[in-house]
């Protein structure tokens, strides 16, 4: 049996502590061992225990969450799960985490604690787990038999095509989807392209109670507009929309515009916005007027839709393995096949404008398609 992820709670809440160990002591392959109130008492516990990942309160005494996590990625870099609220503040100060170097995150729910934390044992044991590998890429699947949710694909969402026709047209689109490490490497491309750029719709997992304060973070730093879009707001150059959380974006046609449209169907790959659902959108109604970019995450989520694009002319790039916080949905991407370059996240950006202010990518691939119906 391979050794179990040794795992330290920092929280100053003891039901949280305690809640947390026995979470994650239920896993086969996840072990506590051990749990500290604050910063100061965790950095002696580290020292001593030496864990593969923290999870870590944000709203700490003695010393904030983010003081302590700026200080230890400085000292002592390791994979990191925090632990927040579901607040607008505690939103923007996890954002800010995950800037400094946080894996990921979970929620404690706003009310009833002890009646509700349960109810994401599944997301924080897949967390950890997911932050374990994201320090050792090479290492063992750790995955255990578990109760989870259905996994639907993006059929339960939107039908696949036999056969797909779209039109020429100057107007062209990015599409990105991304899970763990996105919001980072999300930033990175938005932060490069220029403020007249194509139109990017993005899929990011996330939380909605985290989305909005994403995507105000995001409009901050980029030269584009950023929203969250409207259910048939129009898209247009210089923007990005990103798909609200708990809701699916998909891109539709309509005569010669392109429309946002929103989707509260099933969770596809177990999330809604799923980027599967995104890029079949896209590969339906954009073809080869699209570039398609599937970013750093855990799991498969986009693999597929990411072919379908491909095999409706759009130019596709992956994130490579280096530059990925966990290299599962690019690397699934590549091995269905639907890639056409990996790069490093520092060139995605200067790739994706190039592509879209390039194209037609493969005309004559999306023409056989068309035909075919």
């Amino acid at each position: 049996m391979s050794r179990k992820i040794r795992v330290l709670i920092i929280d100053d809440s003891s039901l949280v502590r305690q809640m947390l160990s026995d979470i994650l002591n239920e896993c086969p392959d996840l072990e506590v061992v051990g749990v500290a109130g604050d910063p100061l008492i965790a950095r002696e516990r580290i020292k001593a225990l030496n864990p593969d990942v923290l999870t870590l309160d944000v709203e700490m005494p003695r010393m904030d969450g983010l003081t302590f996590l700026s200080n230890l990625m400085r000292l002592r870099p390791m994979p990191v799960v925090m632990v927040s609220s579901l607040t607008e503040r505690g939103a923007h100060t996890t954002l800010r985490a995950l800037e400094l170097g946080a894996v990921d995150f979970v929620s404690k729910p706003k009310a009833d604690l002890a009646g509700t934390l349960r109810d994401f044992s599944d997301e924080i044991c897949s967390k950890v787990r997911c932050a374990a590998r994201a320090r050792v890429r090479a290492g063992a699947d750790t995955a255990t038999a578990m109760r989870v949710a259905p996994k639907y694909s993006a059929d339960a969402v939107l039908p696949a095509l036999a056969g797909l026709r779209t039109l020429r047209t100057t107007e062209r689109i990015i599409a990105i989807g991304a899970s763990t490490g996105g919001t980072e490497a999300i930033r990175a491309v938005l932060q490069a392209l220029p403020a007249d750029g194509p139109a990017v719709v993005i899929a990011q997992h996330i939380p909605a109670a985290f989305s909005g304060a994403f995507t105000q973070r995001m409009d901050s730093v980029s030269p584009m507009s950023v929203c969250e879009p409207r259910d048939g707001q129009q898209i247009v150059p210089g923007h990005a929309y990103v798909a609200p959380g708990d809701q699916h974006l998909l891109v539709e046609r309509d005569g010669a515009r392109y429309l946002c449209r929103l989707s509260a169907g099933p969770p596809v790959n177990r999330h809604r916005p799923s980027v599967d659902v995104l890029f079949r959108s896209v590969a339906q109604n954009v073809g080869h007027n699209a570039v398609g970019a599937i970013l750093t995450g855990m799991g498969d989520d986009g693999a597929r839709g990411l072919r379908e694009m491909h095999d409706a002319g759009a130019a596709t790039v992956a994130q490579d393995e280096a530059s990925s916080v966990v290299w599962g949905m690019p690397g699934a991407a590549v091995k269905h096949g639907g890639v056409r370059e990996v790069l490093p996240l520092e060139r995605i950006a200067e790739a994706v404008l190039h592509l879209a202010r390039n194209a037609d990518h493969a005309p004559d691939n999306a023409a056989r398609l068309g035909a075919a119906r």
